[in-house]
């Protein structure tokens, strides 16, 4: 998570943003059971109206994104008031049930999660290079509780090692998060004319925390 991040959201290259919510969430959402009222973790969320989503349907949210641009594009996307404030290095805005801490999403401690029942990641593992992927999913299962669930997108390509996106294939992905989620895949949708396919994964963190 350098600077390349904020670079992008500086000079507005940011083809990753989606301007609705990604269609996984209506899907496949639905299937992990996740309780009612449980807070969600979105790592490296931008200003993803996928949080809007899930708030919609009673999830308080904390979202985590090191670049500002994006979290004032998403707080300006409603008129409706922000309560900022302070903690632990990160400068959080609340704006409704939507907490977005602004900073390093490695710097999260399990303090700060302590509420946290389940989590969304839609463009935080196919956006790391292979080295802060493993970084990644040990962070994410060091602050997901035991029986917490969570929907993963992720992505393939043929373009070698170019990213972000990055090309994340399943193999990865079980060798990455197996060890202390049970993983499922969902369904993946056929490439589009990029060759660019998406999978879903429904995670749950088994017990007890590492």
């Amino acid at each position: 998570m350098d600077n390349p991040w904020r670079l992008r959201w500086q000079e507005g290259r940011i083809g990753f943003h989606l301007a609705a919510t990604h269609t996984a969430l209506p899907q496949h959402w639905p299937e992990l059971g996740v309780e009612e009222g449980a807070k969600v973790l979105v790592p490296l969320c931008g200003k993803s109206l996928d949080m809007r989503w899930l708030a919609e349907q009673g999830h308080p949210v904390l979202g985590v994104e090191l670049a500002p641009e994006a979290i004032e594009q998403f707080l300006a996307q409603r008129e409706e008031g922000v309560t900022r404030y302070r903690q632990s290095g990160f400068e959080v805005f609340r704006q409704g049930s939507v907490e977005l801490w602004c900073g390093d999403f490695f710097h999260l401690h399990i303090k700060q999660a302590d509420e946290v029942r389940a989590f969304y990641d839609r463009a935080a593992l196919i956006a790391l290079p292979p080295a802060t992927r493993e970084r990644y999913a040990f962070h994410l299962a060091q602050l997901i509780p035991p029986g917490a669930k969570g929907l993963l997108v992720a992505l393939t390509h043929q373009e070698g090692e170019a990213g972000p996106p990055f090309n994340v294939p399943d193999h990865e992905i079980e060798r990455l998060l197996a060890p202390n989620f049970r993983v499922d895949r969902l369904a993946t949708v056929p490439a589009d004319e990029r060759g660019r396919r998406e999978s879903f994964w429904a995670l749950e963190r088994r017990g007890p925390r590492v």
